[in-house]
This record gives structure tokens, sequence and C-alpha cells, in this order.
């Protein structure tokens, strides 16, 4: 009984992705976002999430994702986002990003188990310092708490450091889940697509990317 939601936001140019600009155009780097939601929404829909939620700014839904509720994120900081989603849902409730296109539904799978006795919540480290996932068991309301995110600096190498530590002050037991890449710069993206060579990520961003010299006739 856990919900999986994902955050994303519609892939406008200029509006997603810009640390891939330069190299990337603004344009191809909403479509390498694209792409990564694509996967994204792939390699999950493998997961028994009980329901489906996409935290979504923007008009454009993603495709494949119609069969998921939109809950519109609210204004304000991503502290603010994130905590106002976990008031609005009930139950065990999973939140990933749409920056880890390598993820598989085996990395989630724990998190979507009977959740142990001794488990709160699930902790995703990012490599960059952040976090790619992060799963809260209900509180004694049966709600997860959005407090628990509420004033958690964001986007910084502490960002992950700082969010663990309020868990752990809360007295919730955290089990761990992988470390995976965020993508936020080209060396990222590089990174990342070879990790996962068949994704759509890893070919369009090999289409961007790719200068060999062509055979003259």
């Amino acid at each position: 009984m856990t919900t999986l939601v994902l955050i994303a936001k519609e892939t406008i140019p200029g509006r997603v992705k810009t640390r891939l600009h330069p190299p990337l155009t603004l344009e191809q780097a909403a479509e390498l976002a694209a792409a990564a939601i694509a996967d994204t929404l792939e390699a999950v829909s493998e997961l028994p999430a009980t329901r489906r939620v996409l935290l979504f700014e923007g008009n454009l839904l993603p495709p494949g994702s119609e069969h998921y509720d939109v809950i519109t994120q609210v204004p304000g900081d991503l502290d603010a986002r994130l905590g106002a989603m976990f008031d609005e849902v009930e139950g065990p409730t999973v939140l990933i990003g749409m920056d880890t296109p390598q993820v598989s539904a085996a990395d989630l799978a724990p998190a979507f188990e009977a959740w142990p006795d001794d488990v709160d919540a699930w902790f995703g480290p990012a490599n960059d310092g952040g976090f790619w996932c992060l799963g809260l068991a209900d509180a004694r309301d049966g709600r997860p708490r959005g407090d628990l995110l509420r004033g958690i600096p964001m986007s910084r190498a502490d960002t992950g450091e700082h969010q663990l530590r309020r868990l752990e002050r809360a007295g919730l037991a955290v089990r761990m889940l992988p470390t995976l890449t965020d993508v936020d710069t080209i060396d990222d993206a590089t990174e990342v697509a070879a990790t996962a060579p068949g994704s759509r990520f890893a070919r369009t961003l090999s289409r961007f990317t790719d200068t060999t010299p062509k055979d003259r006739l």
C-alpha cells in the first residue's frame, strides 16, 4: 500500500536543465529533460504502487503519465512544495525526481514491499550531496509529515545531510537506497548516459554530442 510520487516540470526550453547550456542549446536541454522523464516513467511502471501521483509544474503533461493523479506544485521554494505534497497524500509515500533517468525498478523495490516494522523512512542519496528519493511512512494521523521537509536548504551540497539529520532527529528509523547521480551538468549527463546506454536519455544525448567526422564521398 505505497504511493509513488514523481516530481517534474513541463519541459519548456529555458525553464528546465538550463545548466546543460552550454554546450547544449536550451531546446536540446529541454528535449533531454523530456527523455529523462520518459525513462523514469517507464522504469517505475513495474513497481506495485497502489497510487501514482505526478507533482507537476506546468500545463502539458508528459506522455506516459496519463494514469497518474496530478497534484499541482504550490508556489514557493522546493522544501515548501515537497512539504505540501506530503501533507496531502495518505499512507506510505515514496517521492522521486526526474533527474535520475538511470533509475531502475530494482533500485526502488525495497520501498514497495511491505515496510519492516523498524523502517519509518527510505532515503536515496545523490552523489552531489542531495537526494533522489525520499519515502515516508504514516504519522499518527495516517499521513506522512510535510514538516519533515520544510526549512531544509535545497539544491546544495549538504541538502542530503540536512534532510537525513532531520529525519533522524524526529526519531525515524531510516533505511538507505542506492546512491545515484543526479543530472545537473553535462558531465553528469555523460556519466548517466554511460550507465544506461540503451535509454532514451542516452540516445538523445548522443544525437546532440556526437561530433564524429563523417566520411566524405
